[in-house]
């Protein structure tokens, strides 16, 4: 798994990439969080043999979201790159991402 981050398109985004390597057997993930009112079908990760699950996104810079990836719609996984994690309602915990 990766997090990258750089500067926005705009001064007030930064540009966020996720990902999940191609070594994690599925068919599809999904990001879901924060940034898409966790939306479980929205943010699909496009798939490389070499670069593995990708997605980039432009979000507001200063802010804090909450986000996981959804594996062929029913496995939760956090993001081992996150900046932090921090407990859910559903017992588990969430990936963050600072801005």
């Amino acid at each position: 798994m990766m997090m990258r981050k750089e500067p926005g398109k705009r001064m007030d985004t930064v540009r966020v990439t996720f990902g999940i390597s191609s070594s994690i057997w599925v068919d599809q993930v999904h990001l879901v969080g924060d940034f898409n009112n966790w939306n479980r079908h929205s943010l699909p990760l496009e798939h490389s043999p070499h670069n593995g699950w990708r997605i980039s996104l432009e979000l507001q810079k200063g802010r804090v979201y909450q986000y996981r990836f959804l594996l062929d719609r029913a496995r939760w996984c956090n993001d081992c790159n996150a900046d932090r994690y921090v407990p859910n309602p559903f017992g588990g915990d969430n990936s963050v991402v600072e801005t």
